[in-house]
C-alpha cells in the first residue's frame, strides 16, 4: 500500500495497513535542501526540489504544498515583505478607511507571478509523484484572514465591534479571490484543497463573531471544492476547542488542528466521521524536545485515536526550520511501529 492509497482510506473512514503521516514542512523543507526562502519562493523547481527531498527522506505518506500566508492578500496588492531566510509577512493593511474600499476592483489572480509558482510546483511535485504520494494544494489564506491582512489586524478587530456593510463587502470580495485560487488550484492534480483561517480561531475573536463573520465564508470554499470534485481541508492555530463543531458545520471533509486543542474533544466530535490531520506540538516537541519526548507525544496521539482510522499524522501548524531531523525520523518511526 502506497501513501496515496493510506491517506485515501484514513480521508473514508477505513483502515489501512498503517497510519499515514503528512507534515506541514515546507520551512524545514527549503532549508534542509539548502535554499533560502528566497529561493524557495521564487523558483517552483527549487520548491518541487525541497518537497520531493523531504517525502523520499522522511518516508512520507502525503505532502502539504505551502509557501507562506501571504499569497492571496499579496495578490490584491496588500504589501508584503519578503525576507532572505524568513517566510513573506505582511507589516501593515491596504486599506485604512472604507473609502479606499474602491480600490479593491475585481481581479483575476491567474496572472500574479506567485499565484504561477505555487500552482506549478503543484504541478511539477504531482507529475513526480503521480498517485504514489498525497498531495494536499493549500490555498493560502481563507476570507476571514485575508480581510484582516487588507484592513490591518487591529482595524480589523474594531470593524467586527460595530460592523457595518463594509465589513460583509469586504469579506465577499476577499471570498471571490480565494475561490478563485481553489478553483486554480484543482487544475494541478492535487488530491485535496485546504486553507488556514487562523485569525477567526477563539484566540483572536468570540465564538459568536466565528459563526458570523467566518463560517459562512469558509462553507463557499467547501462547496466550490467539492463541486470541483476534491476533499477539503481547514486549519485554525491555537485552541479552537469552543468552535470545533461549528468548523464542521462548513461541511468540510476533515480538520487540521493546533495541539492547543484537546485531543479527547476532536475525538469526539471528528473521530468517526471526518479526518484529523494533526496534533504535534511544531515548536515545543518538534523542533525543540528530545527524541525521547517526540517518541512520547506522538504514542499519546496514536494510543488516543487507536479506535479510529481518520487519522494522518502531522505537526499541528507548520515546523520550523531549524528541527531536528531525528525528531521528524522519530515521530515517522514511531508511527509506523504503532
Amino acid at each position: 500500500m502506497n501513501g496515496f492509497e493510506r491517506i485515501h482510506k484514513a480521508l473514508n473512514g477505513e483502515w489501512a495497513d498503517r497510519r499515514p503521516v503528512m507534515l506541514h514542512n515546507f520551512m524545514m523543507a527549503a532549508r534542509e535542501a539548502g535554499y533560502s526562502m528566497k529561493e524557495f519562493r521564487e523558483n517552483p523547481q527549487n520548491a518541487a526540489n525541497a518537497f520531493i527531498q523531504s517525502v523520499e527522506k522522511y518516508d512520507l505518506d502525503g505532502i502539504m504544498i505551502d509557501f507562506d500566508t501571504t499569497l492571496l492578500a499579496g495578490a490584491i496588492g496588500v504589501p508584503v515583505d519578503y525576507p532572505e531566510n524568513e517566510p513573506a509577512r505582511i507589516p501593515a493593511g491596504m486599506i485604512h478607511t472604507w473609502d479606499q474600499m474602491d480600490d479593491l476592483s475585481d481581479i483575476d489572480i491567474s496572472g500574479n507571478e506567485r499565484i504561477q509558482i505555487w500552482l506549478e510546483t503543484c504541478m511539477l511535485i504531482k507529475k513526480y509523484f503521480r498517485d504514489e504520494i498525497f498531495v494536499r494544494g493549500n490555498c493560502d489564506q481563507a476570507p476571514f484572514s485575508i480581510a484582516s491582512m487588507v484592513r490591518g489586524a487591529q482595524n480589523w478587530m474594531l470593524d467586527l465591534i460595530m460592523p457595518g456593510d463594509e465589513v460583509v463587502h469586504l469579506l465577499e470580495y476577499c471570498t471571490k479571490v480565494s475561490c478563485q485560487f481553489i478553483e486554480l488550484m484543482t487544475r494541478t492534480g492535487v488530491d485535496m484543497v485546504s486553507n488556514g483561517d487562523s485569525p477567526a480561531g477563539p484566540d483572536m475573536i468570540s465564538p459568536d463573531m466565528f459563526r458570523e463573520f467566518a463560517l459562512p465564508y469558509e462553507k463557499e470554499l467547501v462547496e466550490i471544492a467539492h463541486n470541483k470534485g476534491l476533499p477539503y481541508v481547514n486549519h485554525i492555530c491555537g485552541n479552537t476547542d469552543l468552535i470545533i463543531e461549528d468548523m464542521l458545520q462548513t461541511g468540510t471533509d476533515g480538520l487540521e488542528l493546533d495541539y492547543k486543542t484537546n485531543i479527547h474533544l476532536i475525538l469526539k466530535h471528528l473521530g468517526d466521521n471526518r479526518l484529523f490531520i494533526g496534533n504535534i506540538d511544531p515548536s515545543g516537541v518538534l523542533a525543540l524536545g528530545s527524541i525521547k519526548e517526540v517518541r512520547s507525544k506522538t504514542r499519546e496521539l496514536l494510543e488516543v485515536y487507536k479506535d479510529s482510522p481518520r487519522l494522518v499524522v502531522n505537526a499541528g501548524c507548520a515546523i520550523p526550520a531549524e528541527t531536528p531531523s531525528e525528531n521528524i525520523l522519530e515521530l515517522v518511526k514511531t508511527v509506523h511501529n504503532f
